[in-house]
């Protein structure tokens, strides 16, 4: 009988899965788009990646769920927090790497990673939407432009511009401010995304700055995100092919462990439910979401 694991980022903006045969190679992988914390987009991501595949859920031996919805997922025997799964995911895609940045749709996250993906630090901005993917959909409805063009005429910009809030409200005044004031978009989206690399900077410094430097996470994508990045940590970011899967592959990994080990070939995974207070940096936390699915559910709903 062939056999699968499969590992599901139920994140607050996109549902990704992935699934892995027995050797840990990628089966198939998919990403949806989706509203806040949507359980149809993981219904539909989970689909279209066991179509790709050729295979059905009674197929997958394991089941792991990550992200804001994790204990939402009735199919998922298991469910590890999104800083284990992204670190996990991130060094398989990047095995040199010793420091995972992510930014999501509406959290960002720097994670210190040993060689086996392990988690030594971390530090994450949780519950407001700044420094993240939330924060340029905001900023590109005020700018009446795509979201996926932004990062390329950020980098057309020829004069350097300052958001000085990083609160997605405040910062969308600020920015119809400088456009009103007869700045160009380019000169205007260049300082949204210095803004990002700056906040992310923070969040490095508290973790200390190690390399080299992975980047996932669907901010990954946006060239000008990573130009300033690049800029303000001085050395390059190493990018995945699919940086928006590193979660939920990393989640499979988690499940293709745990059912290695029910076959007494591994150690099993350790709960991790604890991780947060385990490594105790201060104001370091995870998604609320401790079994309460209204809890996730206003946990990713909540920008300020």
């Amino acid at each position: 009988m062939n056999a699968f694991v499969m590992g599901i980022d139920f994140g607050s903006t996109t549902a990704k899965t992935v699934i892995l045969d027995l050797d840990g190679g990628i089966v198939a992988s998919n990403v949806a788009h989706m509203g806040a914390v949507s359980g149809q987009g993981v219904v539909a991501s989970v689909a279209d990646a066991l179509s790709d595949a050729g295979l059905t859920q009674a197929d997958m031996v394991r089941t792991v769920s990550t992200g804001y919805g994790r204990r939402m997922l009735d199919i998922a025997e298991k469910n590890y927090t999104e800083i284990t799964c992204h670190a996990r995911g991130a060094v398989a895609m990047v095995p040199e790497a010793r420091l995972v940045i992510d930014i999501g749709g509406q959290d960002s996250k720097v994670i210190a990673v040993d060689a086996n993906g392990l988690v030594v630090q971390f530090a994450m901005n949780d519950r407001c939407a700044a420094g993240t993917g939330k924060f340029l959909e905001v900023l590109a409805r005020a700018m009446e432009i795509e979201l996926d063009a932004m990062g390329g005429v950020a980098l057309e910009a020829e004069q350097e511009l300052k958001i000085s809030s990083m609160c997605a409200t405040f910062a969308e005044t600020e920015v119809i401010s400088l456009l009103a004031e007869g700045h160009g978009k380019p000169d205007v989206l260049a300082a949204v995304h210095a803004s990002i690399a700056n906040r992310t900077l923070g969040l490095v410094s508290r973790v200390g700055k190690v390399g080299p430097v992975a980047m996932t996470g669907g901010v990954a994508r946006n060239p000008a995100a990573v130009h300033h990045i690049e800029k303000v940590l001085g050395m390059p970011l190493l990018l995945p092919e699919r940086p928006q899967i590193a979660g939920a592959l990393g989640a499979a990994l988690l499940a293709l462990d745990d059912y290695r080990a029910s076959l007494g070939r591994s150690a099993r995974p350790e709960n991790d439910d604890d991780l947060e207070s385990r490594i105790g940096i201060p104001g370091s936390c995870a998604p609320a979401c401790k079994g309460n699915p209204a809890a996730a559910a206003a946990a990713a709903q909540s920008t300020h």
